[in-house]
């Protein structure tokens, strides 16, 4: 059975290759621009919600290493045990997902570099290197 899908032709049962993604429903499946922004948001939800577990991972291992600087830091930063600061991380997770999902797709390069630069700044105090 042949479908037209308007300029090109699909075979839905041999899954012939074309311009196009079949879909079950119709056969026929025309990507269009907000699909293409949509993909490139979910994508970014998804970079960001990964590089978010990493910077958890990242303040967690700080926060237990119990390095001297952790003790200098403010008196209301050290309120429940440094967890205070895992909210303020929360928060900047939580924001940059909002506004990745509310299309702003390209705020998944600056959550990457903030990773990158907790990343180093980790790696210094976990090695005993500040």
């Amino acid at each position: 059975m042949q479908v037209d899908c308007g300029r090109i032709a699909i075979d839905w049962r041999r899954g012939v290759e074309t311009d196009a993604q079949v879909s079950p429903t119709n056969g026929c499946f025309q990507p269009t621009g907000v699909y293409a922004i949509l993909s490139s948001m979910n994508l970014a939800v998804a970079v960001i919600l990964i590089l978010g577990v990493g910077n958890f991972a990242l303040h967690r291992a700080v926060l237990e290493s119990r390095h001297p600087m952790i003790g200098q830091m403010p008196g209301f930063v050290q309120t429940l045990g440094g967890r205070l600061s895992l909210v303020a991380e929360f928060l900047v997770l939580l924001a940059a997902l909002l506004l990745a999902a509310n299309g702003w797709p390209g705020l998944a390069w600056a959550y990457l570099a903030y990773t990158v630069l907790n990343g180093i700044a980790a790696w210094f105090i976990l090695t005993g290197r500040i």
